[in-house]
């Protein structure tokens, strides 16, 4: 009779997950196979450029150089705090995972920024694409003018692959911000944006480009709505494949777009 009470309280037998790996898991490593398809294509389209235009440009001086080096260190940074708060996370440490989700967030953030002013510094130096807006009493580098004049190849990927790569990093922090916060982000996240917005000239690209953080809220918006959840260790590991991607795609972009490019004076 024990047996048969035993039997009688058994829960369902469910199939186990491919690989025996959380299923998550499994759906982010394709989603970044697809996507290493996009930045492939992306790296693929600037070193056939190089590659097949003489006189390839070299227009990235010690400044720009040493701007990206701290946009590396920036994410270097952070691959190191996403590391720290999977662990923690692991560990049941909510107090330290909080705070290495958060200085993950804020290294991105400040790559963002980095990579802002210095799209802003390049545009009002002359090197634009024919789709952004004059800056207004901006006075042109003839260097940079010549570059997007003479070699269109060179702008065209360089702003296309760093803009691909930018908007994953805001991805990616919309993304800990959810995992690490939940619900209280999306006003933290509105509030970004509007203060993005604000800040930004109606003529720069920025401006519009604001707008990915407003509907960013409202989709995070809409899923922790629908599905609201607190977050467990194998949601911050899932984060953290995420993240390491994107860092890990920057370390192509920088000596391949940047220290590849540059004037040695």
């Amino acid at each position: 009779m024990a047996d048969l009470a035993v039997q009688h309280e058994m829960t369902a037998v469910y199939e186990p997950s491919l690989f025996g790996t959380y299923s998550k898991k499994i759906g982010m490593w394709l989603f970044l196979l697809s996507d290493s398809l996009t930045f492939g294509a992306l790296l693929f389209a600037y070193t056939y450029g190089r590659v097949s235009t003489p006189n390839w440009p070299t227009p990235f001086h010690s400044e720009s150089i040493r701007n990206a080096t701290i946009m590396t260190g920036f994410l270097l940074t952070s691959s190191l705090t996403m590391v720290l708060a999977v662990r923690a996370s692991v560990d049941r440490k909510r107090g330290a995972q909080l705070l290495y989700l958060l200085a993950t967030m804020a290294c991105g953030i400040g790559f963002i920024i980095l990579h802002g002013a210095e799209w802003s510094k390049l545009i009002a130096e002359g090197l634009t694409l024919p789709v952004f807006p004059a800056v207004p009493g901006a006075v042109a580098n003839p260097e940079f003018a010549n570059v997007a004049r003479d070699v269109p190849q060179f702008p065209a990927t360089f702003f296309g692959l760093t803009a691909m790569h930018m908007l994953h990093v805001t991805i990616g922090v919309i993304y800990l911000g959810i995992i690490a916060l939940g619900r209280k982000f999306i006003p933290i996240l509105l509030g970004f944006w509007l203060v993005a917005w604000l800040a930004t000239p109606a003529y720069s690209p920025f401006h519009y480009a604001a707008h990915a953080l407003l509907l960013g809220a409202v989709i995070a918006g809409i899923i922790v709505w629908l599905k609201p959840k607190n977050y467990d260790s194998g949601d911050v590991e899932v984060a953290g494949l995420y993240w390491h991607f994107v860092d890990l795609v920057w370390m192509f972009i920088f000596p391949l777009v940047y220290l590849m490019s540059t004037k040695i004076v």
